[in-house]
């Protein structure tokens, strides 16, 4: 019997498709059976969109003092920037006016209610950067020319601090603040150190600027006030219907003080010792050995940082016309003399100057007299070419209760603090007012 010959064994080789082995119907199937999404989805086709229009002013930042928020750009068909001179619901495409499609999201609506807000915050330049948080606002930084300008008048010209925070709009803190960084940076650049100015200049790309302009433009409220903590309380106080109740004599009642006498009450028709702005003395009350003593709060018009400008807006009223007085600061000099009135404009400057020099020299002389007491109690002891400087120290309040005993405490004054022995209490207990 002849033998068998074994079939040759199968190849497991896959065959490669090709038009000989599929039909072009199973050449472009796809692996899954659900159907493929027809283009963009929507959120991708607006992000697209806007990249395309409104997304374009981002590359590059705004030139001069201006910002570039979300909140400065309408988001409707045209996606226009919307100036600060333009009504409210319009904005400006080519230099013509349209009005904004009646189609909106509530991204839409809350992105064009942000753009369109007429609030004396967003007066001129937009200060909010995020559309959906309506509560912050970006804070104006000083140029770099208005900052040389407060250093050149407060080192250069001699100006005083309260002179140059009066006429620039600038706070008294922020004028020393500049006046100080200013002289580091002009040591640094002496000694030729690095400056960090590619990224001052980048944030000043981010924020808003008060720029330097005639007349000076307001960067900030130079007469707050912090609050007192004798106003916490709330007082009912009975007084009479026939008397004058100033704030004076809310000072006087949140103070515990008896009313003036109605020789120095104004409410009265008294006259007061001094004027607001030249009060500087403090009028103590209690118990001083008992520990009770506490000054009396005094009315704003003296705690305020810029008391004479009181003086100066009661001149400008007792004027004719004092309309054409407000807001000119230091050019009342250049105004159109008035006629018939009782200060003009050249005698109003002249004044307010007088007053500024005054307070100049009388806080000059109080420095003098504080700096020559305390040289008082120095010993100086020279020694070849050292000199060695001693200052007696009082270890008595003057009282008889040594340091320590008075409610100061520390080693160095002999008695240690109590907060961590056992047993004392470290809570409040009662709450003087």
């Amino acid at each position: 019997m002849p033998p068998r010959i074994p079939p040759p064994p199968a190849s497991l080789a896959v065959p490669v498709p090709s038009l000989h082995t599929h039909c072009h119907a199973c050449l472009r199937r796809a692996f899954s059976a659900t159907p493929a999404a027809a283009g963009r989805t929507r959120p991708k086709t607006e992000m697209y969109a806007w990249l395309a229009t409104a997304g374009q002013n981002f590359k590059q930042p705004q030139s001069g003092y201006q910002t570039n928020y979300l909140t400065q750009y309408a988001k409707t068909s045209n996606y226009a920037r919307r100036n600060p001179g333009d009504k409210k619901g319009t904005i400006r495409t080519n230099g013509q006016q349209s009005r904004r499609d009646s189609q909106e999201t509530d991204d839409t609506a809350a992105l064009n209610e942000a753009a369109e807000d007429d609030s004396p915050a967003n007066s001129g330049f937009e200060k909010r950067p995020f559309p959906l948080n309506r509560d912050f606002y970006s804070q104006s930084v000083l140029s770099e020319s208005l900052r040389n300008e407060v250093y050149k008048r407060v080192a250069k010209d001699k100006q005083s601090v309260r002179q140059v925070s009066a006429e620039l709009h600038i706070d008294m803190r922020r004028v020393g603040a500049v006046v100080r960084l200013v002289e580091i940076e002009r040591r640094m650049r002496a000694e030729r150190k690095p400056l960090a100015l590619p990224y001052a200049a980048s944030i000043h790309t981010m924020v808003p600027l008060t720029p330097l302009t005639t007349p000076p433009t307001t960067h900030e409220s130079i007469n707050d006030l912090p609050h007192h903590p004798l106003t916490a309380p709330q007082i009912f106080y009975p007084t009479s219907e026939s008397r004058a109740f100033n704030r004076t004599d809310a000072g006087r009642v949140f103070s515990a003080a008896p009313r003036l006498p109605d020789s120095h009450d104004v409410g009265q028709g008294g006259t007061p010792k001094q004027q607001p702005w030249q009060d500087t003395t403090v009028e103590l009350i209690g118990k001083k050995r008992l520990g009770l003593e506490t000054p009396v709060l005094k009315p704003a018009d003296a705690r305020i940082p810029h008391g004479h400008l009181v003086k100066l807006e009661a001149d400008i009223a007792a004027s004719r016309n004092p309309d054409r007085f407000f807001g000119t600061g230091t050019a009342l000099a250049q105004a159109t003399e008035g006629q018939d009135s009782k200060f003009t404009p050249a005698q109003i400057q002249e004044r307010y100057e007088a007053r500024l020099k005054a307070d100049e020299d009388a806080r000059a002389a109080m420095f003098a007299r504080k700096e020559a007491r305390a040289e008082a109690r120095r010993t100086r002891v020279e020694k070849g070419k050292w000199e060695f400087v001693v200052t007696d120290v009082v270890a008595d309040d003057g009282l008889g209760a040594k340091m320590g005993q008075d409610g100061r405490v520390g080693i160095r004054y002999g008695v240690p603090s109590q907060d961590r022995k056992r047993g004392n209490v470290k809570i409040p207990r009662r709450v003087d007012v």
